[in-house]
């Protein structure tokens, strides 16, 4: 879900921006949400969950707001750089061009016209003709924070997109083995007990009969295990997502979640939904809460999203069409899934999985390969995201601790910090595999932090920098339609209040 989700120098349609942003959200997120409505109620889950798409939207269209104002900034003290070079009658001296062409490179950069033959004098003076707001150039969060917060600001930004991208990786260290666990155990019990509808597999169930030594706990950490020694090498070097990687994972994204529809919608219409939700049940919400921020997360990713688009005139639009087809999307997955099944697994597609107890329960398809494919599903497409959300980790944490006049040296830059970014998610994958635990910390705190908190103090900060910065004529085309400070009030006591009571809750609940 973090770094690069686009090649340097590409550009696109608002039609392509929009199914990138599709595919960014609608991720391991999506996977626990039937479950997170199965806990909580159909009818309170809906509600809550437009509440917070509604939030989330509302932080997207501010950190927007900001990437514009981040541009603009950027354009001024070019302009002002310049400005103070130049000579009294606007002409630069040989050696006042060999000064200024650099700043005029990074001008060209941010306004599109990068090698432009013209001369400097006509370069310098289409600065101040620029749109200043206009967003040409990627200032990613981090430089964003470097613009308008001061150095604790700057850090305590860092150390909260550090906690979110732990957690993620942690998601992914126990996803993909617990799929790989429950697509190759096959242990089925003694007298076909394992196979009783009203019983729950344990850890401590064999994974495969006659092998005693190897329970389901310790086939999922030996596959943590594996996982790690694979992908993890991958921390040490710089990787990139190929847009035919790209392609393959959309591809199966699409195909796993139209087929995990459809199957329940047959189920559903062929009058054997086993699934008996309850309306509302409130002691779900603080898991639901995490969730829903993890599964509506693509704010860290913005600036690789939006920058590229060709037409940025209605980015508010486009967000706003996305986040209700997502919705949408969402809803329709998990009232299927909760009204199709009658135990919901914290995995969508490990319901799906391979039945060797057909005999005794009916498993939703007999199409073995179509089973497999679904289990095997997160192994396919979070594996492939897994090296980058390091590399994005490990360049993180060597932003937090970069000192400028004592530079590290190369071992501690090579493999201190990759493996300050593989072995903590690691390890957290080994102790645990309860996935709805991990969503639900990551989304609640960190994931909070990064969508709602960093968005509302960069966009207050940004708006005093500018305002101070511009007259009242040079305006933001690209300002939030929740211009008023009421909704940062808003954001900023919805995020706090749901904290506390994700904290509240989660204290009672294991005292």
């Amino acid at each position: 879900m973090a770094g690069d989700i686009t090649e340097a120098g590409a550009s696109y349609s608002q039609g392509v921006g929009l199914i990138f942003v599709f595919n960014l959200i609608v991720g391991t997120g999506a996977l626990t949400m039937p479950y997170a409505f199965s806990q909580s109620g159909w009818l309170l889950s809906l509600i809550f969950v437009i509440a917070l798409a509604f939030m989330s939207y509302m932080t997207v269209t501010f950190v927007i707001e900001t990437m514009a104002a981040a541009n603009a900034v950027l354009r001024h003290r070019a302009a002002e750089k310049i400005r103070q070079k130049s000579s009294t009658d606007n002409t630069f001296s040989d050696r006042q061009s060999n000064e200024v062409t650099p700043l005029l490179d990074s001008i060209d950069t941010l306004s599109g016209t990068l090698n432009s033959p013209v001369s400097v004098n006509t370069r310098a003076a289409d600065v101040y003709q620029t749109d200043y707001y206009d967003i040409a150039a990627r200032v990613e969060l981090g430089q964003m924070a470097s613009l308008f917060f001061n150095k604790v600001g700057v850090n305590l930004f860092y150390i909260c997109l550090a906690i979110y991208l732990y957690g993620d990786l942690a998601i992914y260290a126990a996803a993909v083995p617990k799929s790989l666990r429950d697509a190759v155990c096959t242990y089925q019990g003694v007298n076909d007990s394992f196979c009783n509808p009203n019983r729950t597999v344990q850890d401590s169930d064999l994974c495969w009969e006659g092998v005693e030594s190897v329970d389901r706990m310790n086939a999922y950490r030996i596959f943590v295990a594996v996982f790690s020694l694979l992908l993890g090498p991958f921390f040490f070097f710089n990787v990139q997502k190929t847009k035919y990687l790209q392609y393959f994972t959309t591809v199966m994204r699409w195909f796993a979640f139209i087929t995990m529809i459809t199957l329940a919608v047959i189920r559903l219409a062929s009058g054997k939904g086993q699934g008996r939700p309850v309306v509302a049940n409130f002691a779900g919400i603080p898991s639901l809460f995490g969730i829903c921020i993890y599964s509506f997360m693509c704010h860290h990713s913005l600036p690789s999203l939006v920058t590229p688009i060709k037409n940025k005139s209605r980015l508010s639009t486009l967000f706003g069409g996305d986040y209700l087809l997502i919705l949408g999307f969402y809803a329709l997955l998990s009232f299927t899934g909760i009204f199709a099944f009658d135990k919901l697994k914290d995995l969508y597609t490990l319901n799906f999985e391979p039945n060797r107890c057909e005999a005794i329960i009916d498993p939703i398809t007999t199409v073995v390969p179509i089973q497999y494919i679904l289990t095997l599903f997160p192994v396919f497409t979070l594996s492939t995201n897994f090296p980058i959300i390091g590399v994005t980790l490990r360049n993180n944490l060597r932003t937090l601790f970069y000192r400028e006049d004592h530079p590290y040296p190369l071992a501690v830059d090579r493999f201190v910090f990759p493996l300050l970014a593989l072995l903590p998610p690691v390890v957290i994958a080994l102790a645990t595999a309860d996935l709805d635990e991990l969503v639900a910390i990551t989304g609640s705190y960190a994931g909070a932090g990064v969508q709602y908190f960093i968005p509302l103090f960069l966009v207050y900060c940004a708006r005093k920098d500018t305002s101070a910065r511009f007259s009242d004529g040079v305006k933001n085309k690209h300002a939030s339609p929740f211009r008023h400070t009421a909704w940062l009030v808003i954001v900023f006591l919805w995020a706090t209040a749901a904290v506390v009571l994700v904290t509240v809750n989660h204290i009672i609940t294991k005292s």
